[in-house]
């Protein structure tokens, strides 16, 4: 059977999408209304309390007394730029992740959205399941992202030494497949769109028509998943994959 065959395969009895999280706080500072609209009922249906500013000002305001889980800021802004208001609110000691929407995509506008304070920065026009999954990632995302050793389930992984074991069975893998399952480590139960993936493992600036992802998806579950052992990666019809963490 060839790796497309089977990639085939494995797609027929992918699971259902799972519920989003609730109770989660989304700050949203956004001036277009028709987008802020969407975004807001979007996030709503899945289950976030969110807060909606149409300022810089105002959003810097309701940023400040840290009540959100996250932040959803668009960088072009009446008054206060966006960039300005992460950068104020970095600067008073407030580590709430920040996804950071605008319709500049060259490199340099994503770096200063990152340098500026910024988690993640998903480019107008986008598709709504797109930033929902960023989000999800960044509210369940792990406090500490320093830390050289991860452990998720039976999996854990040292980032120094570049070696992952499940139960104390070692995996080998290659650069890619050890990037693409860090990546998935330290977003356990997360679903992760492929082209998150292409953007953040690949750092494709552009979102290609390809089957990378789903190949080295592939590879790296015959890897994980050795016959007989409960599956951990998982595909999620028309989104994505998850790291599932067993009961």
């Amino acid at each position: 059977m060839t790796e497309e065959t089977e990639l085939n395969r494995q797609a027929e009895f992918e699971d259902p999408v799972p519920p989003g999280p609730s109770g989660g706080v989304v700050l949203l500072i956004e001036d277009d209304s028709a987008i802020a609209e969407e975004i807001v009922g979007e996030l709503m249906a899945r289950g976030f309390d969110v807060r909606h500013e149409e300022t810089g000002d105002a959003g810097l305001t309701a940023a400040l007394l840290g009540e959100a889980h996250v932040m959803v800021v668009d960088r072009l802004l009446p008054g206060m730029d966006g960039l300005t208001v992460i950068e104020t609110v970095r600067q008073r000691g407030i580590r709430t992740p920040v996804l950071v929407l605008s319709a500049l995509s060259a490199v340099d506008d994503r770096v200063r959205g990152l340098k500026a304070g910024g988690d993640d920065y998903l480019t107008k026009p986008f598709a709504m399941e797109e930033l929902v999954a960023r989000v999800e990632a960044l509210l369940r995302r792990p406090d500490d992202t320093r830390s050289t050793k991860l452990r998720v389930g039976p999996l854990s992984m040292d980032l120094i030494e570049r070696r992952v074991w499940r139960d104390g069975r070692e995996i080998e893998l290659l650069p890619r497949e050890f990037r693409l399952l860090e990546y998935l480590m330290r977003r356990p139960e997360q679903v992760l769109t492929r082209s998150m993936m292409l953007e953040d493992v690949w750092q494709y600036r552009f979102i290609p028509r390809t089957n990378l992802v789903d190949v080295h998806i592939g590879k790296l579950r015959r890897k994980v998943d050795a016959p007989g052992e409960e599956p951990l990666i998982r595909s999620i019809r028309g989104t994505g994959f998850l790291l599932r963490v067993p009961d």
